[in-house]
């Protein structure tokens, strides 16, 4: 599968964050984060496995009493059903990858 970049078909889940599915397989998903400084993504967990990179902007993370600030070329992993929080310092845009594939995020 091959991606065209267009600006088409993001979701907003939360006010501020905007996402779109870039590209997936059968066991995972590459995801575009679009995320406006002072919104956050509260405590959560999934059962999916996130890898992420930070292309621009500045982010805070929390995770298992951990925190981190992010800074472009900066990256992450989450394992499956640990929690963890983003707080966005600046207008950031983050790539994260999700396995198995997060459905949800499907256009």
């Amino acid at each position: 599968m091959f991606y065209k970049k267009d600006s088409s078909n993001y979701k907003e889940p939360l006010d501020g964050v905007n996402l779109k599915t870039l590209s997936y397989g059968e066991n995972m998903s590459l995801v575009e984060f679009h995320l406006k400084k002072g919104c956050a993504v509260p405590l959560h967990s999934h059962p999916h496995e996130q890898i992420g990179y930070l292309v621009s902007g500045k982010l805070r993370f929390e995770c298992e009493g951990e925190e981190f600030l992010a800074e472009p070329g900066d990256s992450w992993q989450f394992p499956s059903n640990v929690e963890h929080m983003a707080e966005v310092l600046e207008d950031s845009v983050a790539v994260d990858i999700f396995m198995p594939v997060r459905e949800e995020y499907m256009s």
